[in-house]
């Protein structure tokens, strides 16, 4: 086995072959070479080598043939590889000893595999010295195709030949600054798996984390993170599209990482964390009135004109707030247009890599990622139950903090669903229910109280012509969701009552 340590970006067409041409980068320049890599992914039509996080790929590299295995497929900087020659296109599975792939190589397997989609690339590669490591810039071009589908490929990568990551991420921080290359952690094979299903370009859901019991809760971290930095980085060409669910996917993506920083906040070190959450808040920030306006314009402005508000009055509060729509989502484009939204990204990428538990904290290096988990969801799901007992004495803010600390517990539910048996599965769904139950009924508390300030300040503010109309139509959007509040609130309560700490432990043999 070998690991590729790689970082990918996208970078306009025309400055992609200008960064090997041209000096001005960090390091020292080496020898380039030119390939033309033709490769063909293999897989079982229910894509089960995907599903246990592999991929199997024949590449034909002038006159022979290479088999690769790849895993650690969660957005990471580091990977595992297994390369063996072969005699032709087609996958040898006998080659597969001694790699991940090995367990699952069975005759049935053979018999299911097939050509799930295929690159072909011209690449340019430049060896690259960055103080004491070696690194590879290389620039790739080309298309994946899978049956009559296709997509471009154009994508700058670098791979550490040897050395150190940290002098990895300063020529990633160069190539940012010089020519606005963006990180991006999609891989080739995952791109083909999206163009396979068809959803290559829409906004895209969190993928599921695989975690083995056995794992540090350091080792689970990264993982975790990683995978919620993927779906940030998955979700930036439809935010820049101005799509709401674009929009909304990467606020979940910044929210599962956020949540993981806080669920996690023993073993991260302070300084380089506070630094991280204090950029995650500005980007948060930047896409949270698109959304906000966005469920406000289409849950509460545009239903009223079917129930009996006058169309003067539905018309002139639609009309003001889809302008406020439009501006809000020009607001989250430019933020995930803007250098400090590519800095982020490198940053973050950096942080899950590089940190380092606290010095202080013996039991880091004795825990593993099972007992954790048992521990955080018990403790977490006692103090939620406390404060649930006094939710109608709750503040708004109170119920603001209980509805985080909620949504906080259901993310760790799916942070390490995999670590429970088959068996333990339903009361873990129930849980996970329970919580999404609450987690709504609290949300759409706290998005009246937002709503309400939205549409008072409509109806004071709107001109004279159309004042009486739209603070009429104000006052029903009002009243419609007051009333709404007093069910929420019992719904709420009644699920925060029901709420049990989790009788099943994570399975310590996965």
């Amino acid at each position: 086995m070998t690991t590729e340590t790689e970082l990918k970006f996208r970078v306009a067409p025309g400055k992609l072959s200008s960064l090997l041409r041209k000096g001005g980068l960090t390091g020292r320049r080496g020898d380039q070479t030119e390939q033309s890599l033709v490769s063909t992914y293999y897989d079982t039509n229910k894509h089960r080598l995907r599903r246990h996080g592999l991929t199997l790929r024949v590449r034909k590299i002038e006159d022979h043939y290479v088999q690769t295995v790849k895993a650690g497929g969660t957005g990471g900087v580091t990977r595992g590889e297994w390369e063996r020659e072969v005699s032709g296109a087609s996958p040898d599975l006998e080659k597969t000893k001694h790699t991940p792939l090995q367990e699952l190589a069975t005759r049935k397997l053979r018999r299911k595999l097939a050509p799930m989609f295929r690159t072909d690339i011209h690449r340019m590669a430049q060896g690259r010295r960055v103080r004491r490591s070696q690194i590879e810039l290389a620039v790739d071009r080309g298309r994946i195709r899978a049956g009559r589908r296709s997509r471009p490929v154009a994508e700058l990568e670098l791979e550490l030949k040897s050395g150190h990551v940290a002098d990895l991420f300063r020529l990633a921080r160069d190539l940012e600054r010089k020519a606005g290359a963006e990180l991006d952690l999609r891989s080739k094979a995952e791109q083909g798996y999206l163009l396979v299903s068809g959803s290559g370009s829409g906004a895209q859901r969190a993928e599921s984390i695989a975690l083995k019991a056995g794992l540090s809760p350091r080792e689970a971290f990264r993982l975790i993170a990683h995978s919620t930095l993927h779906q940030i980085t998955a979700n930036a060409d439809p935010v820049r599209d101005m799509d709401a669910e674009g929009v909304h996917q990467m606020r979940v993506g910044l929210r599962r990482l956020r949540a993981a920083i806080s669920l996690f906040a023993d073993l991260l070190p302070r300084a380089s964390t506070a630094r991280i959450k204090t950029e995650l808040k500005w980007l948060t920030a930047e896409l949270a009135p698109a959304r906000e306006i966005d469920v406000f314009l289409n849950e509460s402005i545009r239903p009223i004109t079917e129930q009996g508000v006058p169309r003067r009055g539905a018309r002139a509060i639609r009309k003001r707030f889809s302008r406020q729509r439009m501006a809000a989502f020009g607001r989250a484009r430019a933020a995930v247009m803007s250098a400090r939204y590519r800095r982020l990204l490198i940053d973050v990428a950096e942080w899950i890599e590089g940190g380092r538990p606290r010095a202080h904290d013996d039991r880091n290096d004795e825990r593993t990622i099972a007992a954790y988990a048992a521990e955080l969801l018990d403790r977490r799901i006692r103090k939620a139950r406390k404060q649930g007992k006094r939710l109608t004495n709750l503040e708004p803010m109170q119920r603001h903090k209980l509805r985080i600390r909620i949504k906080k517990i259901r993310y760790a539910v799916d942070f390490f669903e995999s670590l429970y048996s088959d068996s333990q599965q339903k009361e873990l769904a129930e849980l996970s229910g329970r919580l999404k139950q609450i987690q709504s009924a609290l949300g759409s508390l706290n998005d009246f109280m937002a709503h309400r300030e939205l549409a008072t300040e409509a109806a004071l503010t709107a001109p004279p012509e159309h004042r009486r109309a739209q603070a009429f139509a104000s006052g029903v959007i009002v009243g419609q969701e007051r009333k709404a509040a007093d069910g929420l609130m019992q719904a709420a309560a009644k699920e925060l009552y029901r709420l049990r700490r989790l009788r099943a432990v994570p399975d310590v043999r996965a």
